[in-house]
């Protein structure tokens, strides 16, 4: 089982930045991915960035050239970095990590989600 704990949401003006962080805990023997989304008020939940184990990212079109997303799995967290911030980036943003679970020679990539934190920007 995995833990996973997102923070570093809150109300911030147009173009300002806000970093957050995806800290997780629990038993497994590495990382496949962490990925953050996010969910608008009556939209969809859509990927905001992916880094894999072996540090591949995406982003989303919105994403490009204002975040960048990072992770230190000696601390085990991941981070969000978001700079030039719009009243389209509201929402609540969650983690999802994939986690590489090796039991009696068998390997499994469970996932697991945290419970969001929520970023609001004011125009």
């Amino acid at each position: 089982q995995v833990h996973v704990v997102e923070s570093g949401g809150g109300l911030v003006q147009t173009g300002g930045s806000l970093r957050l962080s995806c800290a997780y805990s629990g038993t497994f023997s590495g990382i496949g991915s962490i990925t953050w989304y996010r969910q608008a008020p009556e939209k969809e939940r859509e990927l905001v960035a992916m880094i894999t184990g072996d540090d591949r990212i995406t982003y989303s079109d919105s994403a490009k050239d204002r975040f960048t997303i990072s992770w230190n799995n000696a601390e085990k967290v991941g981070f969000l970095q978001m700079n030039r911030l719009i009243p389209e980036d509201t929402g609540l943003y969650s983690c999802k990590i994939k986690a590489m679970i090796v039991d009696l020679g068998r390997t499994s990539f469970p996932e697991y989600w945290g419970q969001g934190t929520q970023v609001t920007v004011s125009s």
